[in-house]
């Protein structure tokens, strides 16, 4: 399992205000989700109306499929006409195991002794 997080810096040179700037904003967001199908969120600068601060997220199996998603989005993004792209940078979390769920933890007698105790005692005392 892989997550690929994008996060990305745009440039609105045409916004003068904060409504310039979402309409802007929505439009990319928007637009990157229903064609990648990728969560995109504003992460910083949204006081800003000439810029603005968005990461996406992606799940995949394979990191080369991951890096290859990401490599159109950003192509995409370069081209945009109502802003620029500005400051890019890319993650990879990767999961070496392959395993979606996490590890179930270790097995301790003496804390479910005390957990056992400790409902008792709620009873006890109810």
């Amino acid at each position: 399992m892989v997550v690929a997080i994008l996060q990305f810096e745009l440039l609105i040179p045409g916004a003068v205000s904060l409504k310039d700037k979402r309409r802007v904003v929505a439009s990319v967001k928007d637009r990157l989700h229903r064609e990648h199908q990728v969560s995109v969120a504003e992460v910083a600068l949204q006081d800003r109306p000439g810029a603005a601060r968005l990461a996406l997220a992606l799940v995949a199996s394979d990191t080369r499929y991951a890096a290859g998603v990401l490599d159109r989005i950003t192509a995409k993004l370069r081209t945009l006409r109502d802003a620029e792209l500005g400051d890019c940078t890319r993650e990879f979390l990767v999961n070496p195991e392959g395993n979606v769920e996490p590890p179930a933890p270790a097995h301790d007698p003496a804390l479910d002794l005390e957990m056992l105790r400790r409902a008792s005692d709620v009873e006890n005392a109810a």
